[in-house]
């Protein structure tokens, strides 16, 4: 139950921190063209103190999740964190002042549905807290490799598609950064030197800004509906994989595997359809500038 908890705020404080920089992107008017004008407005928005907020809720994010990965499974945690989209919906319906239509509480109630039936049908189990030096290799390896091959197919599909896969990319980048922090986490016991003289930090660090980069990649390429349930699924099961191969974490197959397919389709069809929502999506920002207003107003 804790690490439900912990799970679930780190998703909560991820969700705030995405409404809060949105917000104070909409609240800043374009400052012109070329590099020039994209310095200046980013300037802006960086003293922003909803910009501010929001870098101030990431950081609980990363606090929240590490704890939640250095006393549960890592196919537990990650999977949880697929309900930001929800707690976005609902923060951002506040922030924004938008009520979400029926069809939009149906995908919302989709994804819970998807993810209760999941995670009761693969019931994954605590495994050991780190890893040997040859498994992170070989994951390394396989991980390098995937993302390669997403990055290197997407360069040469449309924008759907393409955005789908740099979606994917970036969510096996996650992924692998969740379980280089749970190996850090796992570490701590051990001492400061035992964290901050050994890869893993480091590695963490570089597997994360990976990570975001591709996740841009993804939102320039295409809209959030097309990489959304890459960037949601691809986490959750490769996390799944990768907290079964890398630490040890007990996972349910055999007959089960038939309602652990159909939660994997609700929340496929929960994410794409919510983050077609405004208050998710964020395509009030382009209304807000449209309208040459300082504060984003919905769309009629």
């Amino acid at each position: 139950m804790l690490v439900v908890v912990l799970a679930l705020l780190a998703a909560l404080a991820n969700a705030a921190s995405t409404v809060l920089q949105r917000r104070a992107a909409a609240a800043e008017p374009e400052a012109g063209a070329g590099v020039r004008g994209a310095v200046r407005w980013l300037g802006r928005v960086l003293r922003n103190p909803y910009w501010l907020a929001g870098a101030g809720m990431l950081i609980v994010t990363t606090v929240l999740q590490a704890a939640a990965l250095g006393v549960g499974s890592l196919a537990l945690v990650q999977p949880l964190m697929a309900t930001e989209l929800m707690f976005t919906l609902v923060v951002g319906s506040v922030v924004f002042h938008r009520r979400p239509d029926r069809r939009t509480w149906l995908a919302f109630f989709s994804l819970a549905t998807g993810l209760a039936v999941f995670l009761t049908s693969v019931a994954p189990a605590p495994g050991r807290s780190t890893a040997t030096a040859g498994a992170w290799l070989v994951t390394a390896a396989v991980a390098l490799g995937v993302v390669v091959a997403l990055v290197v197919t997407a360069r040469a599909v449309g924008s759907a598609a393409r955005a789908a896969l740099l979606g994917l990319a970036s969510a096996v980048s996650f992924s692998l950064t969740a379980a280089l922090m749970k190996e850090v986490t796992g570490r701590i016991p051990d001492g400061a030197g035992a964290v901050l003289g050994t890869w893993p930090l480091y590695a963490t660090a570089v597997a994360g800004v990976t990570a975001f980069l591709l996740a841009q990649g993804a939102f320039r390429a295409g809209t959030l509906a097309a990489s959304a349930p890459a960037l949601t699924l691809g986490d959750a099961l490769t996390s799944v994989a990768l907290g079964w191969a890398v630490f040890g974490e007990g996972i349910t197959l055999g007959v089960l595997v038939v309602p652990a397919v159909a939660g994997v389709l609700l929340i496929g069809v929960g994410a794409a359809e919510l983050a077609r929502a405004p208050s998710v999506s964020g395509s009030w920002d382009t209304t807000s500038r449209r309208s040459g207003s300082g504060s984003p107003r919905p769309v009629s």
